[in-house]
């Protein structure tokens, strides 16, 4: 604030107490008590030096300074309240920037696109996927969607939508299908692995959850990209190793199967938004993002 200017609390107080002719009607509007107004303007008047309010019967009633102070008090804060509108409206008119990796976009988020676009309209979406984990923090994103373990930073609003799970998956095209939806996790210590570069440590940790030992597993073709990696499963090229929500509509289409179920990691996916942002449309994303998952994890 201008260091010539008094509190903001108690111009506030003092405008809504001179237009409303009432300091109770004041703290009723401002959500304060009538004690708190009457400190703020009496604060007010030995600031400025001037009486801005006199009784008159049980009532108050304007000095000529209090009539001048009202005045530009009640024009600036028209003019902030106006201004603060504006960009408000600007800012839920404008497209919602959802930052998504490659491989969650595709495989999860795309396919209910149309449903999110009926039922949140005026998210206005706009998607950015990137190849890798994208950076919730770029500028021009106004929330990330990701998979990432806590503890979150202090600069992000993290809402929290479901836990990770993830297990090995495989076609029925499959040469061995017959015989691998029926084995134990042993089995896979004798098949050549599907892996993806962007989660190194997904079979390890799978492995080391049934009690395998890693140094036994073996690896067959790499892929860059996790849905690279789901395309080569569904041709039947090998057993891959994914989260369940991205396999989850290959599941319910018989495209892929988990015979050995999924393990939960501490990783979560969710929504990322800084803190900056504030109008709402987050968390009304969050929510409508849950109840996506819920659905699914039901059936």
């Amino acid at each position: 604030m201008h260091p010539d200017l008094p509190s903001l609390n108690a111009l506030r107080a003092f405008e809504a107490a001179a237009r409303l002719q009432s300091v109770k009607q004041a703290a009723k509007e401002l959500y304060v008590t009538h004690g708190a107004v009457s400190r703020q303007i009496r604060a007010l008047e030995e600031e400025l030096g001037v009486a801005l309010f006199v009784k008159e019967g049980r009532g108050v009633k304007l000095t000529d300074a209090g009539i001048v102070l009202r005045d530009a008090a009640g024009d600036a804060f028209a003019r902030l309240d106006s201004a603060c509108a504006e960009l408000k409206r600007r800012t839920e008119e404008a497209p919602f920037v959802l930052g998504c990796p490659g491989s969650l976009l595709a495989r999860w988020f795309i396919p209910r696109l149309d449903r999110l676009n009926r039922e949140l309209p005026e998210l206005r979406l706009q998607l950015s996927a990137s190849e890798g984990g994208p950076d919730p923090r770029r500028p021009g994103l106004d929330a990330t969607l990701l998979f990432a373990e806590p503890p979150w930073p202090a600069d992000m609003r993290v809402f929290e939508l479901a836990a990770e799970r993830i297990g090995p998956v495989l076609s029925p095209r499959h040469a061995r299908f017959a015989a691998l939806r029926r084995a134990p996790p042993q089995a896979l210590l004798d098949e050549t692995l599907l892996h993806t570069a962007s989660r190194p440590q997904a079979w390890p940790s799978w492995a080391a959850s049934q009690g395998l030992p890693t140094a036994g597993l073996r690896y067959g073709a790499g892929f860059e990209h996790l849905y690279y990696l789901l395309e080569a499963a569904v041709a039947g090229l090998g057993v891959a190793i994914a989260p369940q929500q991205l396999v989850a509509d290959d599941l319910a289409a018989g495209r892929l199967v988990a015979p050995w179920g999924f393990v939960e990691t501490p990783a979560r996916l969710a929504l990322w938004v800084p803190q900056r942002r504030g109008d709402g449309r987050a968390e009304r994303l969050a929510g409508w993002l849950r109840r996506q998952l819920a659905d699914r994890a039901v059936r």
